[in-house]
């Protein structure tokens, strides 16, 4: 008999549903010839410090650096009653082959590998690699099982990611705190969330160092007569490329030079540009477009995408980084397409690509060089039954709109560029037509939720042409800081991490992993919040006091800069396809563990003191009280509840 083990209990139906007939046990669903099973999410984990001996239960400097030379995984003990269940299957002479039916990905096989290894079982595994849940995907899914061996690299590295994150986690964070934190003051330190927390404060500091310059703008309008219709245009004064000022006087001379005067026109060209489709979702994408468009945190719109997957299957697995599809999968596009007709906004559309003999097909859409373990976020061919929760529907009609969005035409315009003289002054004056909305027709009101300035359609204008100006103004501005990041900015930069990276070879490694990786990212930004170093103020993202004390006391460490993480996640990716040695991989990691521990031993400084949160954005959570716990003695913290 087959035993399969998904990770939730929705899949496991959606599993079962599709495999045939079945019968409820505990904890299982039974079919001719296959039980299902399931986790719920991480049924095992990674043992605390103080499952290693009693001297790690307290935090102490002296027990440093914690190197554990076999990880111990245990049990959750809110999860107790359904891993008996899983081990009793697994262990079961009845059950004579296993199949990972976890989520095809890095965590995927960590959840199966911990649950194989507490169960002490020994049988032969085949994996289910899928990246839909629609009855059709499952069934192909189970006719094409690939053999468990073949998946060790995968699990190589998901054990070689989680025990990582534990050594350097719980050491920096142990260290720091000791070191440098008041009792019951935690300063959490990890070596995705601490560089991520150095690009907010690196930002805030450049905020507010910035010192603001006053400029001033000349505008000019010309206007013209023709055929008895009065016809103006719009420029801005500039020299050598540059059309701001420094001085008043100087942009109130230039005013009064070129006031009643005639404008004659030194250049006027016409340049036909296009612009492309977007590229199909991934999850990044998704987030920042969600929360540009909604205000959705990262979390939120994974939880929605997450229900639409699992729940509804109305889209494809949503945690991928890939925003292309495979050619196996051109022939069923046309039944996606399809299913985004139900969507009314998008009907006139999906209806149009159904009435073409063939869907225009791309490299910007097909690509297998570009897909990883899962493709691109699309719908999937099941239609919605009904309405949707809010949240759901949002998120639904990102993807749906995108898929139809691809095959479309680039958008095409007509850029007009003027160049205007005036008694020895010029003016530049830009403007657009279009010529054919092509895919921009699917987002009327942009991309990213706001309508698009475009620039104005200017009047028929020809060299030579001599035009009066009837109006100047002078204009003040002043010079900006660079914004706050927002979540969906934030995410971008956690995307593309790289740029911040000296070395040119590991830039480029790092263009395929960023900090973190799409389906850990939004988890990231929440642990900085949960923890203290960040507060939401609107859509704004800022650090609080003791996120910015923290950065202070880790500016020179490799855990603040995000090549730490780059050179794991090229190693580890070289580990997923059995180029990297995971012994020697771990080796390392312990020895930085352990140089880390010593050099901030030897560090010399204040403690560092978090305030208590006054809701303004500048407090941070976890201000300890002069008291102890009567009953387990532990110091007191207040946050800002």
């Amino acid at each position: 008999m087959r035993l399969v083990v998904a990770e939730k209990p929705s899949v496991a139906r959606d599993l079962a549903n599709a495999l045939g007939r079945h019968r409820r046990g505990k904890g299982s669903l039974a079919g001719e010839g296959w039980t299902v099973t399931w986790a719920i999410g991480h049924l095992a984990e990674l043992a605390p410090p103080d499952a290693y001996g009693e001297e790690y239960k307290k935090w102490r400097l002296e027990t440093l650096p914690i190197l554990p030379e076999k990880f111990k995984v245990r049990v959750n003990a809110k999860t107790r009653e359904q891993f008996g269940v899983v081990k009793g299957l697994m262990r079961s002479p009845e059950i004579t082959e296993v199949v990972n039916a976890c989520d095809a990905g890095r965590e995927g096989e960590l959840i199966f590998s911990y649950l194989y290894e507490l169960s002490g079982c020994k049988k032969p595994v085949r994996r289910l690699w899928v990246s839909s849940l629609t009855p059709e995907a499952i069934r192909e899914g189970f006719a094409s099982l690939r053999d468990g061996t073949a998946m060790k690299p995968l699990e190589d590295s998901a054990r070689s990611r989680a025990e990582a994150d534990w050594i350097v986690g719980m050491n920096a964070t142990r260290v720091y705190s000791t070191k440098f934190g008041r009792p019951g003051n935690v300063l959490s330190v990890g070596r995705v969330q601490t560089p991520t927390l150095k690009l907010l404060v690196d930002r805030e500091r450049e905020i507010e160092n910035f010192e603001p310059e006053k400029f001033w703008t000349v505008y000019a309008r010309f206007a013209r007569e023709e055929g008895g219709e009065a016809r103006t245009y719009d420029g801005v004064w500039f020299k050598n490329k540059q059309n701001r000022l420094k001085e008043k006087e100087a942009a109130e001379k230039i005013a009064e030079k070129v006031r009643g005067g005639t404008g004659v026109v030194q250049k006027a060209e016409k340049k036909t540009a296009t612009q492309k489709p977007p590229l199909l979702y991934d999850l990044t994408e998704l987030q920042r477009n969600a929360n540009a468009k909604f205000g959705f945190t990262a979390e939120r719109t994974l939880r929605a995408a997450q229900a639409l997957y699992e729940e509804k299957k109305l889209i494809t697995y949503p945690r991928t980084s890939s925003r292309y599809v495979s050619k196996d999968m051109v022939g069923g596009l046309k039944k996606r397409v399809e299913a985004a007709d139900a969507l009314s906004d998008l009907a006139p559309f999906a209806a149009e690509l159904l009435a073409l003999p063939k869907l225009p097909i791309t490299k910007r859409i097909v690509d297998d060089a570009k897909v990883t373990d899962h493709h691109a976020i699309l719908p999937t061919n099941k239609k919605p039954s009904g309405p949707l929760p809010p949240d759901e529907a949002k998120v639904y009609d990102l993807v749906a709109r995108r898929f139809l969005a691809v095959f479309f035409p680039a958008a095409r315009f007509e850029n007009t560029s003027v160049v205007t003289a005036v008694r020895g002054e010029t003016f530049l004056s830009r403007g657009r037509v279009v010529l054919e909305a092509g895919w921009r027709r699917l987002y009327p009101d942009g991309v990213g939720g706001k309508k698009e300035k475009e620039p104005p359609v200017l009047p028929p204008v020809s060299v030579g042409q001599e035009w009066d100006v009837s109006k100047v103004a002078v204009r003040e501005g002043e010079t900006k800081p660079p914004p706050r990041y927002t979540e969906s900015a934030l995410l971008g930069a956690m995307e593309t991490a790289g740029r911040f990276v000296e070395d040119e070879e590991l830039r480029q490694a790092m263009k395929e992993s960023g900090l973190g990786t799409p389906a850990t990212r939004a988890a990231t930004i929440e642990r900085l919040i949960k923890v203290g170093y960040l507060v939401r103020e609107r859509k704004a993202l800022v650090p609080t006091e003791k996120g910015r004390a923290l950065i202070d006391l880790l500016s020179e460490s490799p855990l603040a800069s995000p090549e730490l993480t780059a050179r794991w996640e090229e190693r580890l990716a070289h580990m997923e396809g059995g180029a990297e040695n995971r012994a020697r991989f771990m080796t390392d990691i312990s020895s930085f563990a352990t140089r880390l521990v010593k050099e901030v031993r030897a560090k010399e400084g204040e403690k560092v003191v978090a305030k208590r949160t006054d809701g303004s954005g500048s407090g941070a959570s976890g201000a300890p009280l002069e008291a102890s716990c009567p009953k387990c003695g532990s110091p007191v913290v207040e946050t800002k509840k």
